[in-house]
């Protein structure tokens, strides 16, 4: 079959790639055409875009490059009807990916939903789009077949394809990662400040404040694919380092970790290591956003899915040097380690076992 698949994200990416890897033992002869990254990239198949030139955060950042995000949909969609897939995949990205989802069913192509936007937060009201254009709905969150079903929309709950992707990761030797990455020999606090630009460039700064703090230690900053390697140099020094495309050796080597709002406060649990979880946007942005967003208590999916504080939040005003220096402090020299791993381990429970990809590619050959 001919698949057609839309990922506009870094973790995007991920979750296509290991989708792909899934279809192609299941239909040998599979063409891929999609927009994505790298790592779907190795997959084969055709990259139309990479996601590095689709990805703008924030409501004023949106408005600032509205042609460029209109010119990309009438892109795709003339894309879509010159190639004629079988099925479209749309994972995630939801202000792109629902537009492409009505024009591709008009079309009479079969549409698949792979991991869902998150509607329980905010903008509830696309649920009545996706009841409409979309023939079948993943859901990766326990939650989520709840919050559909009380739509009365049908989805799968395929289990979370983080589990997937971790569960074939080797072994790894610390003193050697720190040998191959030019480190030392202190111990790590990883820093993940975000995979857009103007996002890491505010969250670093904040982060690297507590410095003086921990001095024992020492910082190593995860490079985001999108970002060139050259971006960081005003970072790094004798005791901040920066390690590209690593992201989860470098947590694994790690004893705690500062990470902005998004899958990454997920993918740290999962590794298990400690977290401060951070996030700070424009002060109209925030305030939009707090006005859309409704009945939900945390911004971490951590704690989202655990319905409780499990990682500390800091947002916004909340977002300081004293307050990062207090939690980090907490979760380096106090007792608080072993309850919140104990609680890492209930969170992979709820979210089942490995196997998500290969779930959601049985979905998808049955549609």
């Amino acid at each position: 079959m001919k698949y057609y698949i839309i990922a506009g994200e870094a973790s995007g990416d991920l979750h296509g790639s290991n989708l792909m890897k899934a279809l192609k033992q299941k239909d040998t002869t599979a063409e891929f055409r999609f927009w994505g990254g790298d790592l779907m990239a190795q997959q084969g198949g055709t990259l139309v875009k990479h996601y590095r030139d689709l990805a703008f955060m924030g409501f004023l950042e949106v408005a600032m490059n509205l042609r460029t995000i209109l010119n990309n949909i009438k892109f795709c969609k003339e894309d879509i009807k010159n190639n004629r897939p079988d099925v479209l995949i749309l994972v995630d990205y939801p202000g792109f990916n629902l537009r492409i989802a009505k024009f591709a069913k008009e079309l009479g192509i079969k549409v698949v939903y792979y991991i869902s936007p998150q509607l329980w937060a905010w903008k509830e009201g696309r649920v009545e789009i996706i009841k409409k254009y979309v023939d079948e709905m993943m859901v990766i969150l326990p939650f989520e077949e709840d919050f559909y079903k009380k739509h009365g929309v049908h989805s799968h709950f395929v289990g979370h394809p983080l589990l997937d992707a971790i569960s074939t990761l080797q072994n790894i030797d610390v003193e050697v990662f720190k040998k191959e990455n030019n480190l030392n020999e202190k111990e790590i606090i990883a820093l993940l400040p975000g995979s857009r630009k103007q996002e890491v460039e505010k969250m670093l700064e904040m982060m690297l404040s507590v410095r003086p703090y921990f001095e024992e230690y020492q910082f190593v900053i995860a490079g985001a694919p999108s970002l060139p390697k050259e971006f960081y140099q005003s970072y790094v020094d004798e005791n901040v380092h920066f390690v590209s495309n690593k992201t989860y050796d470098l947590l694994r080597c790690s004893k705690v970790a500062l990470v902005t709002s998004g899958t990454a406060t997920l993918e740290t649990a999962l590794l298990n290591v400690p977290e401060v979880v951070c996030y700070r946007g424009s002060k109209i942005s925030y305030a939009i956003a707090k006005r859309l967003v409704k009945n939900i208590k945390y911004i971490s999916l951590v704690n989202l899915i655990m319905d409780r504080e499990v990682v500390k939040e800091l947002i916004q005003n909340d977002l300081n040097t004293n307050n990062l220096v207090e939690e980090l402090k907490k979760i380096l020299e106090t007792d608080k380690r072993t309850p919140l791993l104990r609680d890492y381990d209930l969170l992979r429970e709820k979210l089942g076992g490995k196997g998500a990809s290969e779930n959601a590619a049985d979905v998808i050959l049955k549609v």
